[in-house]
């Protein structure tokens, strides 16, 4: 067991057979020894207790450096729970409503355009009918987009203006958000679902409301209590050694290649906090965010949120209870979409029949660009995440995978 997670329980005592368990490993091993990831880490807890870890593999595949627990990875879009928190521990404190438009907070957001017809370059908008709240913001429903996406002409200006990977490192938060503001919307607020930015956005509000950077905000309030030591949005120069490389897939040589450039930019403090994708962390950090997840809002005396308030957040807020798949523009994430509804911060499970995967309504989570991914099965108080540093995170469906191998180790 790695040191860094504390004693592991006998499977057995939680309900699950630690044979069934092993196949995890025997899977993911192949991933490795077939040169198709350079190494991973992958955790499997039940009732609060880990029942399994595994690594795997190197942390640079070059320089055959061995995984350690104390690796660090890239987590891109697991830091959007993260900010979704800090978010709502606001709304607790009674500084803002998740009704309350974003423009209250981000003056430029009021001037916002819908994207009707026409070009990249003469695009023909409409007024917004209603203004872009909170709330639209965490369920990604805003209308904002991604400029990686390449499926539609708001994407496009989106690129246009710089932001292909949603990170522009040259630009405050401040400056970003109102370029972003600047741009069209996909949609009228709250009538579809898109993948997008918002989250950045939201970590914007949260500056403002809390009158600090993101970075101290996050620290003060989130990382420090749930000790957290090794979460953060750069990597200090005593901790470069630890970082993982991360790849890319080679689409015309079907192999991992190496991001250098891309993956260095974790190692310097960067000007855009980004609160959708910028956190870096390792496996055991980031399961004690998992805990205070498991304990609705608590981990051991800890508490940063209200059960109530952390409940309200992963209810599914797309309309009539539909799933992404209905109601909104499935792109850009290797996850599933069918029975997948959205909350304030997390995917939810709303109809395990339409998902064919094995995990039941209620359960929450997501994931990250370099295929890091993480879930809370509430019903059966059951809790896996996967770490590992390809890009994208659709080059494999190791989310699907990993689900099926946890549930198929359930005894009970």
């Amino acid at each position: 067991m790695a040191k860094n997670f504390g004693a592991t329980v006998d499977a057995k005592e939680v309900g699950l057979d630690s044979t069934r368990l092993k196949k995890i490993d025997e899977h993911f091993n192949r991933y490795v020894d077939e040169g198709r990831l350079a190494g991973y880490a992958v955790a499997v807890a039940r009732h609060g207790k880990v029942a399994h870890f595994g690594m795997y593999g190197h942390k640079d595949s070059e320089t055959s450096t061995p995984i350690t627990d104390d690796t660090m990875y890239r987590i891109y879009s697991m830091t959007k729970p993260i900010t979704s928190i800090a978010l709502m521990m606001l709304v607790e404190r009674g500084l803002l409503q998740l009704t309350d438009p974003v423009s209250k907070f981000i003056k430029s957001f009021g001037e916002t355009r819908v994207w009707n017809t026409g070009t990249v370059l003469k695009p023909l908008t409409n007024a917004l009918t209603e203004p872009i709240r909170i709330w639209h913001l965490l369920t990604h429903t805003a209308g904002l987009t991604y400029g990686y996406m390449y499926s539609d002409v708001v994407d496009d200006m989106y690129r246009r203006a710089g932001f292909e990977a949603g990170v522009a490192y040259a630009d405050s938060l401040e400056v970003v958000c109102d370029k972003y503001a600047a741009l069209p919307l996909l949609f009228q607020p709250g009538s579809s679902w898109n993948y997008s930015v918002a989250t950045d956005i939201v970590g914007r509000v949260i500056e403002v409301v809390a009158k600090m950077p993101l970075d101290e905000f996050f620290d003060k309030n989130i990382l420090q209590p749930l000790e957290m030591h090794d979460t953060a949005f750069w990597v200090p120069n005593e901790k470069h050694d630890r970082v993982a490389s991360l790849y890319r897939y080679d689409e015309t040589n079907h192999k991992k290649a190496k991001l250098s450039g891309f993956g260095n930019s974790a190692l310097d403090k960067p000007v855009f906090f980004s609160g959708g994708g910028g956190l870096i962390s390792t496996a055991s950090d980031y399961f004690k965010f998992i805990r205070m997840l498991e304990g609705r809002g608590k981990s051991g005396n800890v508490r940063l949120l209200s059960s109530r308030t952390f409940e309200m957040m992963v209810m599914n807020y797309l309309p009539n209870n539909a799933d992404i798949s209905t109601f909104g523009r499935p792109l850009g994430e290797e996850i599933f979409y069918d029975g997948l509804g959205f909350g304030l911060g997390f995917s939810v499970v709303v109809d395990q029949a339409k998902t064919r995967v094995a995990c039941p309504n209620g359960t929450f989570g997501w994931g990250g660009m370099a295929s890091t991914a993480f879930w809370v099965d509430p019903v059966n108080e059951i809790s896996a995440m996967f770490f590992t540093q390809l890009i994208p995170s659709s080059t494999y469906p190791i989310r699907p995978y990993l689900r099926s191998l946890v549930y198929a180790a359930v005894t009970d």
